[in-house]
């Protein structure tokens, strides 16, 4: 089962369609960070995914996309989430990022058998009704049937909140096999039990007191703005949501800027505690990795900055890989009695 990975970023999506069976023909990223994290991964672990292409995904879609035909069974990709958000003022089809027109030309010209597109669940929104039905009445134009889907990342044992939109799109004889997946977990992964082993590692008393308070989930990581600073774990309102947890979100830490014997709280370059904030760690690129639903072996190109940002704005990849099997079932069960391609 092979696919095409539309703007692959650090690969949260793409690991977990790897998880579940798939086999990476092409990943399509423009941000040369990812793209390098994507081939570091690839190489380190050998995954044996395919081409790793740093492009504008419209120049692949209009130059590449066509050599794939008949070649790729699941189109998949992360297309860009501020048309849609909030933050992106919702700008939907007249923001330039918009990328869905671009993805359905990819399917256009490829013609696989499965789709699958994530996004906010700002798309789920009234406002945008119209433009979810225009996409899929083009998407049956082409022959697919689709399903949207909000899905939560802590039902996959992911420790933050991180509502996200899934579409799938298949051949009505293949989807009439699809369904949605179920909750891997009963009880959300709490950020305290994802990140005590790193908060204890140095020897930090505290680290057992730091987890009973660390006791919910995460609010949702973000990646930041290319334009503005460095990382920090988002804006005041979530940074309250990290106080509460116990955690200092004014900034991201170096790797080994773990809590010592003798940590009282994040020192600022007065040399003072902000007060408030005592015997409150920092995470570090790690720590938001864990956070994120990657494996501690994924590796992240670049420095502090460029690295938060490739995990801010992943896909968890334990969502991925559960959307993934559930398709991989449907695509299995439908074509083994002898449903064609669209």
């Amino acid at each position: 089962m092979r696919t095409i990975e539309m703007c692959a970023g650090a690969g949260g999506q793409a690991l977990g369609l790897h998880n579940a069976g798939f086999i990476h023909s092409v990943l399509v990223e423009l941000d040369h960070h990812a793209c390098e994290t994507l081939r570091l991964n690839n190489h380190q672990l050998q995954l044996g995914w395919g081409e790793i292409l740093e492009t504008d995904l419209k120049q692949f879609a209009e130059q590449e996309a066509g050599r794939y035909f008949g070649q790729i069974e699941l189109v998949a990709g992360g297309v860009p989430c501020p048309p849609f958000s909030k933050a992106g003022q919702q700008l939907g089809p007249d923001d330039e990022r918009d990328l869905f027109p671009t993805a359905l030309k990819i399917v256009a010209a490829v013609r696989p058998y499965a789709v699958m597109l994530e996004n906010v669940s700002g798309l789920l929104d009234q406002k945008f009704d119209a433009y979810r039905h225009q996409l899929e009445a083009e998407l049956l134009r082409l022959g697919y049937e689709s399903r949207w889907k909000l899905l939560q990342a802590a039902d996959f044992g992911v420790p933050q909140l991180r509502p996200r939109v899934i579409l799938v799109a298949m051949p009505a004889r293949l989807m009439k096999h699809f369904q949605w997946p179920e909750p891997t977990v009963s009880t959300p992964v709490s950020v305290g039990e994802a990140l005590f082993d790193l908060m204890a590692a140095r020897g930090w008393p505290g680290a057992d007191a730091w987890k009973d308070k660390a006791c919910s989930i995460a609010p949702t990581l973000v990646g930041g703005s290319k334009k503005h600073g460095g990382p920090d774990l988002g804006p005041t309102r979530a940074k309250r949501q990290w106080q509460a947890l116990g955690v200092n979100g004014h900034r991201v830490g170096d790797p080994d800027e773990l809590p010592s014997p003798d940590f009282v709280g994040v020192l600022g370059r007065d040399g003072s505690i902000r007060p408030g904030f005592e015997h409150m760690p920092l995470l570090n690129v790690r720590m938001a990795a864990r956070i994120q639903g990657f494996p501690d072996h994924w590796q992240f190109f670049g420095s502090k900055t460029h690295a938060y940002r490739q995990v801010g704005n992943a896909f968890p990849p334990p969502v991925a890989e559960a959307v993934g099997k559930q398709i991989m079932k449907a695509l299995k069960t439908g074509l083994r009695k002898g449903s064609k391609v669209a």
